[in-house]
């Protein structure tokens, strides 16, 4: 039976889980604490501070909080983010009942199109890298595939790709939760990019006509126990390094861990130990691109867990985790945001389309 950090009770992951909370105590030090290694840390941000804020002046510092996190780590742990633990306790238990499915089952499902980005994919099809080079990204993924499959899920109204879902009669109630928790993810992330708006000087709607169509993505996890040994070679990883390719990602952990940030002062990477009742939240690409990299795009991967949570075990324990990747509209013009600009700082990027971004780096990812 897997199991969800977010059902256990507040600081269960003993030691570790309280510390970070503890460095939460203030943001004005967070960007010298970040560059030692001794004290990096994902910041802990209570969104309900700006979703239950009784003045503007309440909603301005919270959203402060957020982007002083995006801006000197690029990742946040949200608690109180208003999406209750039974409804993602759910999420978690029909996406198990997803990949239990057999093999043959899920194969006729199966991702086929970058455009789309809907389906099944099979374990080692995807290979996760920075890389853009097809030759490059086809030798690593011969020599060291990602360890995981994966269900991708789109808005299910699309007029040109369609979801593909299983039959009810194999996993009762799939859709309608994985439909209900996408609007729920969906909701959250205009509340998230409501408080980016105001934390970069912007109108609080600034975002609301840009991420209204829900061009994003919820994707389902599963890694299989893998042995140890398998994890340690030469560039392997249950997901290797990579950044986020929309405006911020979501993500539900479990308590086995494995998740990694990598310090962007010094390129090593720190755990992002699973902590009940929060969703870590991260930056991407466009995003950064967005805010003329004020916001950060932080690397990350998927390793095996602590050697200090498992010792020795010879095989890692099997692993689940939800990602919901929201974006801009497909149609939105990505181009650097007017209080992200001056004479001193100019734009770095050229503007570039949401889809056609989108698309080109699925595309560089998967065979």
């Amino acid at each position: 039976m897997f199991r969800i950090a977010l059902l256990r009770p507040a600081f269960a992951q003993a030691g570790h889980a309280s510390k970070l909370f503890n460095q939460t105590k203030t943001f004005a030090s967070l960007a010298e604490e970040v560059r030692s290694d001794s004290t990096f840390h994902i910041p802990v941000v209570d969104f309900s501070k700006f979703r239950r804020a009784r003045d503007k002046a309440e909603k301005k510092r919270s959203a402060d909080e957020v982007v002083t996190a995006f801006k000197e780590v690029g990742f946040v742990y949200l608690k109180d983010h208003g999406i209750s633990d039974e409804v993602v306790q759910n999420t978690f238990i029909k996406s198990a009942d997803f990949f239990r499915l057999p093999s043959e089952a899920k194969a006729k499902l199966a991702w086929e199109d970058p455009r789309s980005n809907r389906g099944y994919v099979q374990q080692g099809r995807e290979r996760v890298t920075q890389s853009s080079d097809p030759a490059e990204i086809a030798a690593l993924r011969a020599k060291a595939p990602d360890s995981k499959e994966s269900m991708e899920i789109g808005r299910d109204w699309d007029a040109t790709w369609k979801n593909q879902w299983p039959q009810e009669k194999d996993v009762p109630g799939f859709k309608s939760t994985m439909l209900s928790f996408f609007q729920t993810c969906h909701e959250l992330h205009v509340s998230v990019m409501s408080s980016v708006a105001l934390g970069l000087g912007l109108h609080e709607e600034f975002f609301a006509d840009k991420i209204q169509e829900q061009y994003h993505n919820l994707r389902l996890l599963s890694y299989p126990s893998i042995p140890v040994s398998a994890l340690k070679e030469e560039g392997t990883a249950r997901a290797g390094i990579h950044s986020d390719y929309g405006s911020l990602t979501f993500v539900f952990q479990d308590d086995v861990g494995g998740l990694e940030v990598q310090n962007p002062h010094s390129g090593k990477f720190h755990p992002a130990t699973p902590i009940p009742g929060t969703i870590v939240v991260n930056v991407g690409d466009l995003l950064a691109r967005w805010s003329n990299d004020v916001l950060r795009s932080t690397r990350h991967r998927v390793v095996g867990p602590s050697r200090e949570k498992y010792g020795s075990l010879e095989m890692a324990p099997a692993r689940q985790s939800i990602a919901f990747f929201c974006n801009p509209n497909g149609t939105a013009h990505i181009s650097a945001l007017p209080t992200c600009v001056s004479e001193k700082a100019p734009a770095k990027y050229d503007p570039v389309n949401t889809e056609q971004y989108i698309v080109r780096r699925l595309s560089d990812t998967y065979s």
